[in-house]
């Protein structure tokens, strides 16, 4: 059973995040790249099943040339080989651009399970998986707790509102995961010293056939139109308790219209 896993490398949450005010693009440069945490999850999973029904991982992103930091660390992990998509036209591209490079890029992978992330921490947009499905032709599956595969069959646990469905799909399929489908493994050294041995292909848009028209800015269906720094955190509200601190709270979280 071979697999292929998306991940990306995105600015560090714990360090500051800025917005470019001329196009209002996160400034990636503001803090240190890291590999998504909720990829590592997915690697887990690729990782697991594969222990289970054999095959190998294949890691999968698009990103500027140090993005392959975050391949090495899903090598780590124990993928067998990764793919590196990167061009500088590339810079920019919205949900329905990347979808469309990845697409290109997987159609070259013959693989019986594609795994991403639900969401990733940068765009937080969740549409990447569903596209990437509809555009390869195949099941999509997403916000998924637990998998499990059976011949041809995968068997899932999806989130829904209020509670979670088991959901049944062919393969090959498009599966997306959350915090809880797994803990990942943590590299040892001498996954960590095999990483650097094994093998990472570069593809370009031309190696995929992609016109270069069709990605980064100028070619995404979206755009950021307006934006603003995150207010500053101020003190917090006190209230003092004279008998009547529960309407106090309640009419304070209704003008605010949190309640």
């Amino acid at each position: 059973m071979d697999i292929a896993v998306l991940i990306k490398q995105v600015p560090d949450t714990y360090g500051e995040r800025r917005l470019h005010e001329t196009d209002w693009s996160l400034d990636r440069a503001a803090t240190d790249a890291v590999i998504d945490e909720i990829d590592t999850r997915g690697v887990e999973l690729a990782l697991t099943l594969t222990e289970q029904h054999g095959g190998e991982v294949t890691a999968v992103t698009m990103g500027p040339d140090g993005a392959t930091d975050a391949l090495r660390k899903a090598l780590a992990m124990g993928a067998a080989k990764a793919v590196h998509i990167t061009d500088p036209a590339l810079a920019g591209s919205d949900a329905v651009a990347t979808s469309a490079v990845l697409a290109a890029a997987l159609r070259q992978l013959d693989v019986d399970l594609i795994v991403t992330g639900n969401e990733s921490t940068d765009g937080r947009s969740a549409a990447v998986p569903a596209m990437l499905a509809e555009r390869l032709g195949l099941p999509a599956v997403t916000s998924v707790r637990a998998l499990t595969v059976d011949g041809d069959t995968l068997t899932a646990e999806r989130v829904v509102e209020g509670g979670w469905a088991r959901i049944q799909a062919p393969l090959p399929a498009v599966v997306s995961v959350n915090e809880k489908i797994a803990e990942p493994r943590y590299p040892n050294f001498k996954g960590i010293m095999s990483a650097k041995k094994k093998p990472v292909t570069t593809l370009t848009l031309a190696d995929l056939g992609v016109d270069a028209d069709r990605v980064g800015a100028a070619g995404s269906a979206t755009r950021a139109v307006d934006g603003a720094p995150r207010p500053p955190r101020t003190g917090g509200h006190t209230i003092t308790d004279d008998g009547s601190a529960g309407a106090q709270a309640a009419r304070y979280l209704i003008e605010r219209k949190v309640l």
